[in-house]
């Protein structure tokens, strides 16, 4: 959503129009926007109490959202959609829906001090995020509008249907207005007392999290969803915040690693430019983040305990919602993504769920099979998770910080029994070993980031053996760049978990030999083999088949490097060795005894080794 530059703003008084901390408190207090724009303290209701809680917002007509931006990065496009609203004739409803955390109220702070300092309007704004701070921001939105206390009061006892007395009070207002809901994350709040409406007067402005409410289509609303930020606008993001931080560059490698999610560059931003006993620079932030990243990034939220502020928690707000509309399986399904990547996981993999040959009744909360779809659904609505559709393949995807934030979060005792079902998903859905078709080229590259983040975030040995087998089916099916990609991380892991002399290990850096070797690296691939071919020598002895696979491996580098001799050297001994072991009509023995034909030099070696081809013929007829 990127715009022709950046927008800048200054609200009225000493207010200022931060970056992207919508989601945030705001400690600055405007106290007025100058004559003529009413009263700043909405009337307090007299006659009974309202319910405790109930308290009236101390103004309507400053918006207490938090931190915002200097300038809204990348937001050039929706902020002219909006800002045409706002100057043109009224009577529109826009939904600005996304994840916490992606800038919702910073857009929507930003377009309320445009219209009340340039365009003349009365800016409204009333947290909606519970039905007591809805209702008493109304009334106060009433007694602006010029509700006389009498009214007030029979509308706060009951005695008056609310929303009817705000509706016409803003119907009848003698200036144009723009009204702000904000945080309305769950639209039955406003469904059920009727407090969503349209005026000719001016333009309501709803934040949400839910981008499927029928009472957005319902009252025909405009839906406008809030992403991430682009890369580049993300970085610029942190650059603002913390200018003596580093370079454009480091800052990038930051932002890519929080997903240039708006909530998590601002609160990086925020830490790295309030320090006090160290001063770290953008390159050392990013090396701590690949330690703790969620803890991290909250250190940036000095001063706010409200969860909306915190990485860490602005996602809990969601699912407890969801918990609360019958919904706590949502809960279960989102830790069993966080076992995953945060690149798109193919609805088949969820499908053994669902049709009940993995239980995952044993966690907590259960989630039976019949409840995956509605927790799908609901994950969906609250903007937890995002539909996508990756090579042919209907995919969900959820962000980076989320899923980490979600996976730190799990109950220590379900982590196991999360990543057990995890693996047990992910080998379900593995293709046969023999089937190199295309498709099957698609499905491996869709699995193999999720079996990689479930190695690094659960190690195990079984979890290692998936891994392993993952590498050498991609490379199987020719995705050389994928399989090398995979490997190196995979075969450090293994190591560093059972040491280097491991037989897992040992497959582990044979199959990024071959990767290596396959996307032409040949020094490496020679070295890497060499160091295997030493450790299965001495492990398991030199007649162990991997041992013999291991001879023919190294011989395949050495052979483009141009050391015949040796390579011819070592696929003999290789041939012997299986012929010995595997037997001579293996199909492993035939097919290096095929490779031995082009190196052979001398016509009677040529014509005894041919005879590989009538073994082989006998071997297709048995």
């Amino acid at each position: 959503m990127s715009g022709p530059g950046p927008i800048d703003g200054r609200a009225s008084g000493q207010g200022r129009v931060f970056q992207t901390g919508g989601d945030q408190y705001i400690q600055e207090h405007h106290h007025h926007y100058g004559a003529g724009t009413g009263s700043l303290l909405a009337p307090q209701p007299v006659g009974p109490r309202p319910p405790q809680g109930a308290t009236v917002p101390d103004s309507v007509r400053v918006p207490l959202v938090g931190r915002t931006p200097g300038i809204l990065r990348d937001r050039a496009d929706l902020m002219e959609r909006l800002r045409a609203a706002v100057t043109g004739p009224g009577g529109d409803v826009h939904v600005l829906h996304g994840l916490g955390g992606c800038g919702k109220t910073a857009v929507a702070h930003a377009l309320f001090t445009e219209a009340v300092r340039d365009h003349g309007r009365i800016g409204l704004w009333v947290n909606a995020s519970e039905r007591i701070s809805l209702r008493a921001g109304m009334l106060a939105v009433a007694g602006d509008r010029g509700a006389t206390t009498g009214e007030l009061a029979a509308a706060a006892s009951g005695q008056r249907a609310a929303a009817d007395l705000v509706w016409h009070y803003l119907d009848h207002s003698a200036q144009r207005w723009l009204l702000v809901l904000d945080n309305a994350d769950d639209p039955t709040v406003l469904e059920e007392g009727g407090w969503l409406r349209s005026s000719p007067l001016g333009t309501v402005l709803v934040t949400t999290r839910h981008a499927t409410s029928p009472l957005w289509r319902g009252t025909g609303s405009a839906r406008h969803p809030v992403g991430v930020l682009p890369e580049a606008d993300a970085a610029q993001v942190l650059c603002d915040l913390a200018p003596d931080a580093g370079t454009v560059e480091s800052a990038q490698k930051v932002a890519r690693r929080l997903g240039c999610l708006p909530l998590a560059l601002t609160l990086a931003g925020s830490h790295l430019s309030h320090q006090l006993l160290e001063s770290w620079s953008m390159d050392e932030y990013d090396r701590k983040l690949s330690e703790d990243s969620t803890a991290l990034v909250d250190q940036g939220a000095v001063g706010s305990g409200q969860s909306r502020h915190l990485v860490g928690r602005t996602w809990q707000l969601s699912l407890d919602a969801l918990a609360g509309q019958g919904l706590p399986e949502a809960t279960t399904l989102l830790r069993l993504l966080s076992c995953w990547a945060a690149d798109p996981v193919p609805l088949s993999l969820l499908m053994p769920v669902a049709r009940g040959e993995v239980d995952l009744g044993h966690l907590d909360p259960p989630l039976a099979a019949d409840r995956v779809e509605p927790a799908l659904r609901g994950l969906l609505d609250h903007s937890l998770i995002g539909m996508v559709e990756t090579d042919g393949r209907r995919c969900v995807q959820a962000h980076g910080v989320l899923l980490d934030s979600v996976a730190v979060g799990s109950p220590e005792e379900q982590r196991g029994g999360l990543a057990e079902v995890a693996g047990r998903l992910l080998e379900a859905t593995l293709p046969r070993e023999d089937d190199t078709s295309a498709e099957v080229r698609a499905e491996l590259r869709l699995l193999a980031p999720h079996v990689s983040s479930l190695l690094r975030r659960f190690l195990g040995e079984g979890t290692a053996r998936l891994a392993v087998r993952v590498v050498r089916q991609v490379l199987n099916v020719s995705e050389f760049a994928v399989a090398l990609d995979m490997s190196r991380p995979v075969a450090d892991t293994v190591e560093r978990l059972f040491g280097e002399e491991h037989p897992v290990a040992l497959d582990a850096r044979d199959v990024a030999g071959r990767a290596l070797f396959r996307m032409g690296h040949y020094v490496h691939s020679e070295a890497t083999h060499r160091k295997v071919l030493a450790s299965r020598e001495r492990v398991l002895g030199t007649d162990h088949p991997d041992t013999l696979r291991s001879y023919v491996a190294l011989h395949a580098p050495l052979d483009l490097l141009g050391r015949d001799e040796e390579a011819v050297a070592l696929l003999r001994h290789a041939i012997a060795g299986q012929r010995r072991v595997l037997g001579e009509d293996s199909v492993e023995t035939l097919t290096n005894r095929s490779l031995l034909l082009p190196q052979l030099g001398r016509l009677e070696e040529f014509n005894a080794e041919v005879a590989v081809i009538a073994d082989c013929e006998l071997f297709r007829t048995k």
